[in-house]
């Protein structure tokens, strides 16, 4: 099954790298830092950092923005706005809101892997105003109100 979209794409800052799957199955494309300087975040301190890429998607689909677990886990970094959206009629340098949550300083540097894109399909809602919903066995629970195993 070949689920390939074609999405065209320009660099915009000198030594921009292309996103790349970093495996065969891979559903995210690893996205690096495009830095003129390396870019401290203390901890708590957000910052945002520039990929030198800008995309432009075909109409019905959007790319979600993720954090990578790696960084995630061995040094508390991670996405301000995640899944961050990137709408197909968006133009601009996709530049990544990335917050430091750890307890030691990081330090972004150019080329860097600093975050994840997917592609994926857009389904548009239109709304139908009723006067009741139907029900369900969970009804209006939520907020652990199916229990903690």
């Amino acid at each position: 099954m070949d689920n390939t979209v074609e999405v065209e794409i320009i660099t915009c800052r000198s030594g921009a790298r292309l996103p790349r799957y970093m495996s065969d199955q891979a559903a995210g494309m690893d996205l690096y830092a495009c830095l003129e300087k390396p870019v401290l975040l203390e901890p708590g301190q957000r910052d945002l950092i520039p990929t030198g890429i800008a995309i432009a998607l075909p109409a019905g689909y959007e790319a979600q923005i993720r954090p990578r677990s790696g960084l995630a886990l061995k040094s508390g970094i991670t996405l301000v706005n995640s899944p961050g959206t990137i709408d197909a009629d968006y133009r601009g340098e996709i530049k990544i809101i990335m917050i430091n949550h750890g307890q030691e300083e990081f330090t972004v540097r150019d080329g860097e892997r600093i975050a994840q894109m997917i592609i994926a399909p857009v389904s548009r809602c239109r709304w139908k105003t009723v006067k009741n919903l139907d029900a369900s066995r969970r009804g209006a629970g939520g907020f652990g109100h199916t229990g903690v195993n």
